[in-house]
């Protein structure tokens, strides 16, 4: 029984390795690489204080989505 037990301690520690590695290579919540087509531009701008970049907003205006667009 003890077996399984460190068998499943293993498996949980190596997905939750597995899950913080991986999150450093997605994208964050509305960011996007490239604007779409008919995204408008606004004249906001921030640091992404976890990654530092700067952040450019756009709006899509068929649904009033925001979306973030590293600048530079």
């Amino acid at each position: 029984m003890s077996i399984l037990l460190g068998a499943f301690y293993v498996v949980v520690g190596v997905a939750v390795v597995v899950a913080i590695v991986w999150s450093f290579f997605l994208r964050r919540h509305g960011e996007s690489q490239l604007p779409a087509e008919g995204w408008q531009r606004t004249d906001e701008v921030f640091v992404d204080p976890t990654t530092n970049r700067r952040m450019r907003v756009w709006v899509d205006p068929r649904d009033g989505s925001r979306h973030y667009v590293a600048e530079g």
